[in-house]
C-alpha cells in the first residue's frame, strides 16, 4: 500500500459519500441503470423487447461482475462493451437488447451528468450546513465590536457577526449558482453516434415523433425532466465548464474566510479549533498554526486553478466530438468536486469551533478608538461653543504627538488624555470618556445582522432542516 501513488483527495481530504459519486461501482451500477432504462422505454414505444428481459435485466443491475468485465475489456481494448458482454452473461436472457441502439456515449456521457449534478447536490447541502452553522455565528456575536480593516490598516469598528455576514453573503451568491445549475439539469439523453438519431430512426422505421419521444421516456425514467435538445457525439462540454465555475466560485469564497481567519488567529482575535494534543511546530512547540484554514486556501487554489481545464476542453472541441477531452476530465471533473467537498467539509469544522478572544479584540479597540473618536470629540466641543477651525487643528496637534508616542516609543496611546488636559473642548473627563464605548461606533451592525439573516438566510435553513446537522471530522 506505500509503493503506489494514491491522490490525497481520496486518502486525506474528501467525505466518502463524495469518493463513492466518483467511484468505478457508481459509473458501471448507473451504466445499468441506463441500460434499463433504455429497454423500458424502447419496449413502451413498441420494440420487441419482452417483460422478461427487463427483469433480468433487474435482477442483475447491481451485482456486477467485474472479474467478467475486467478479462473482457483486457481483449476487446473497449470498457463499454466488455461491460456489455459482462451484462450479457448474467442477463442472459436480454442478451440480444442491450444498449439496443445506443453509443458509448450513452452510457459514457449520460452518467457522467448523473454522477456531477448529485454531487452538486451533495455540494448543495453542506453548502447550507455551512451557511446555518456561520449564521448562528453571527447571531451570537452581532453585538461584539471588532476594529474593522481596509487595506490590513485600523479602519471604523463593526461587529465580530457584521464580519461573517460577509463571509456568509459569499455563500449565499455560490448558492444561487448551484441552485441555478440544478434548476436547468438535462440528460444528454438517447442521441446515436453523432447526434443525429440514425440508429434509433432506423429502429423504429422512421417514426420521427417514437424517436423523439424515446429521449423524453428514457430522461423521465431517470429522473430528468429532459434532455439537451442538440448534440453531437457528447454532451456539450461546456456543462463541464459550468460546473467547475461554480466550484471554483465557492472555492474562491471559503479561500476568503480562510484568509480572514488566518490574520484573526494571528492578530489573536479568533483561532480555528486546536486539539489538546494537537503540535503547531516540530521545533517551535508554542505554536498554534491555523492548519485547518491553510488547508482550505491550500485546496481552494487547485479548484480555482483547476476550472481552466474544462473551459479549454469546451473550447478546443471538434466539430461533433473529439477525444481530447476524455484524458483530462477523468482528472479534472472528480478532483474539483472531490476538492470542493473537502473545503466544505473543514470550513464545517472550523466555524463549529470558532474561539473568540474578547479581551483582545476590546483591547485592540481601544488601542485605535481614541483616534476614530476625535471626530464625535470634535463636534461636541463646536456644539459647545468651540470654533471648529481651531478645535480641528487642535485634534490634529494632539494626534501627531500621541501617533508618535505609539510609534516611536512604544507606549499606549494616550490621545484622549492629552484632550482632557488640554481643557478647550468645553467636556468634562466623564462626558469624554463617555464617547469612548466602541458600541458607539459600529453603526447598524447589529441590525444588519439581523436583517440580513432573517430575510435571506433564514428562509433557507427553515426549507432545508432536513439535511442540517451535518459536521465533519478531519483527517490528519
Amino acid at each position: 500500500m506505500y509503493e503506489a501513488y494514491e491522490t490525497p483527495l481520496a486518502s486525506r481530504y474528501a467525505s466518502k459519500e463524495m469518493l463513492y459519486l466518483f467511484s468505478p461501482d457508481k459509473k458501471f451500477k448507473t451504466w445499468r441503470k441506463l441500460w434499463i432504462a433504455l429497454a423500458e422505454a424502447e419496449k413502451e414505444l413498441g420494440l420487441d423487447i419482452t417483460d422478461e428481459q427487463i427483469e433480468a435485466l433487474k435482477k442483475h443491475q447491481d451485482d456486477i461482475n467485474y472479474d467478467v468485465a475486467k478479462k473482457r475489456e483486457k481483449e476487446v481494448r473497449h470498457d463499454v462493451m466488455a461491460h456489455v458482454y459482462a451484462y450479457g452473461c448474467q442477463a442472459t436472457i436480454a442478451k440480444p437488447i442491450i444498449h439496443l441502439g445506443a453509443t458509448s456515449c450513452y452510457v459514457g456521457d449520460n452518467t457522467d451528468i448523473i454522477i456531477m449534478t448529485e454531487a452538486i447536490a451533495l455540494i448543495k447541502d453542506k453548502l447550507i450546513n455551512v451557511m446555518d452553522k456561520l449564521s448562528q455565528f453571527a447571531l451570537a456575536y452581532k453585538d461584539m465590536p471588532t476594529l474593522g480593516f481596509t487595506h490590513f490598516q485600523p479602519a471604523q469598528l463593526t461587529t465580530v457577526g457584521k464580519r461573517a455576514c460577509l463571509w456568509l453573503e459569499d455563500l449565499l451568491m455560490d448558492l444561487e449558482d448551484v441552485e441555478h445549475l440544478l434548476g436547468k439539469a438535462k440528460l444528454r439523453g438517447v442521441k446515436g453516434t453523432t447526434g443525429t438519431q440514425a440508429s434509433f430512426l432506423n429502429l423504429f422505421e422512421g417514426d420521427h415523433e417514437k424517436v423523439k419521444q424515446l429521449d423524453q421516456t428514457v430522461a423521465h425514467h431517470l429522473g430528468y425532466d429532459c434532455t439537451f435538445p442538440v448534440t453531437g457525439q457528447t454532451y456539450p462540454r461546456k456543462l463541464d465548464s459550468q460546473m467547475l465555475h461554480v466550484l471554483s466560485t465557492i472555492a474562491q469564497s471559503a479561500y476568503k474566510f480562510s484568509n480572514d481567519i488566518r490574520l484573526l488567529q494571528n492578530l489573536k482575535e479568533i483561532e480555528e479549533p486546536f486539539e489538546k494534543s494537537q503540535i503547531g511546530s516540530s521545533a517551535m512547540a508554542y505554536k498554534r498554526n491555523p492548519m485547518r484554514t491553510e488547508r482550505i486556501s491550500s485546496l481552494a487554489r487547485h479548484i480555482i486553478c483547476n476550472a481552466l481545464n474544462p473551459a479549454m476542453t469546451a473550447s478546443t472541441q471538434w466539430f461533433e466530438r473529439t477525444l481530447d477531452d476524455s484524458a483530462n476530465k477523468r482528472l479534472s471533473v472528480p478532483e474539483a468536486f472531490l476538492a470542493t467537498d473537502a473545503v466544505l467539509e473543514i470550513y464545517m469544522n472550523v466555524v463549529d469551533g470558532l474561539v473568540v478572544y474578547d479581551k483582545v479584540i476590546r483591547q485592540r479597540i481601544m488601542s485605535e478608538l481614541p483616534f476614530m473618536a476625535t471626530e464625535t470629540i470634535l463636534m461636541e466641543g463646536v456644539k459647545r461653543g468651540g470654533d471648529r477651525q481651531e478645535l480641528h487643528e487642535k485634534i490634529r496637534v494632539l494626534s501627531m504627538e500621541a501617533g508618535k508616542q505609539v510609534k516611536m516609543e512604544g507606549k499606549k496611546n494616550d490621545l484622549i488624555e492629552r484632550i482632557i488636559a488640554d481643557g478647550t473642548f468645553g467636556m468634562t473627563e466623564e462626558e469624554i470618556l463617555a464617547i469612548l464605548q466602541p458600541e458607539n461606533f459600529v453603526g447598524r451592525s447589529p441590525e444588519q445582522v439581523v436583517d440580513f439573516i432573517t430575510a435571506y438566510v433564514q428562509p433557507i435553513i427553515d426549507k432545508n432542516k432536513d439535511i442540517l446537522g451535518k459536521s465533519a471530522e478531519l483527517n490528519v
